[in-house]
């Protein structure tokens, strides 16, 4: 699967809310996100571009874990990039095979994000700790598709929204880990 992701850093959650109301998006969930990111002993992936990490996400009593490996970027405007996740029982043990494999941990980034649907769009507010206020808009597509119409239309609703600057390609991660 190719994610056709674009995010960008937004005033305050509030405002927001009720843009995204206006445009008529629909509140879907709300949850909390813990993902231990790692390196591979093969390749440096601050350097590739490229993600794997796990993703723990609760919601009231509900408890998923899923592994997920990002690609790199494949354009210069947005996040797009192909996308490989899965669900796991034991995050852990996970953890614990990565290392043994000779993977290292990285950071752990913490989250708590809102998601919206709108049209064919997964729109996020997410509230990250140690960051400021994001958005994140993306469309998941079939991998051999054309990207750039769905990056376009993507941008068209931070228009809409009244974001025109404060796009950010870099990873929650890659934010943090500049602080």
């Amino acid at each position: 699967m190719i994610e056709v992701e674009v995010k960008a850093k937004i005033d305050n959650f509030e405002d927001m809310r009720k843009k995204l109301n206006n445009l008529g998006a629909i509140k879907t969930k709300e949850e909390f996100q813990e993902d231990i990111y790692f390196n591979s002993p093969i390749v440096d992936f601050a350097k590739t571009d490229e993600a794997l990490r796990i993703r723990t996400t609760k919601q009231g009593n509900e408890k998923h874990i899923f592994i997920t490996y990002k690609g790199a970027k494949i354009d210069s405007e947005s996040k797009t990039r192909e996308e490989i996740e899965f669900g796991i029982e034991d995050s852990k043990k996970c953890a614990k095979t990565f290392e043994h494999i000779g993977f290292k941990k990285v950071r752990t980034v913490r989250k708590n994000r809102e998601y919206y649907a709108y049209k064919n769009f997964e729109i996020s507010l997410d509230d990250i700790e140690g960051l400021d206020p994001y958005m994140e808009i993306e469309i998941g597509l079939e991998d051999g598709n054309d990207y750039k119409e769905s990056q376009n239309s993507i941008f068209e609703v931070f228009k809409q929204l009244g974001i025109t600057d404060g796009f950010e390609r870099t990873s929650y991660l890659e934010l943090l880990e500049t602080l």
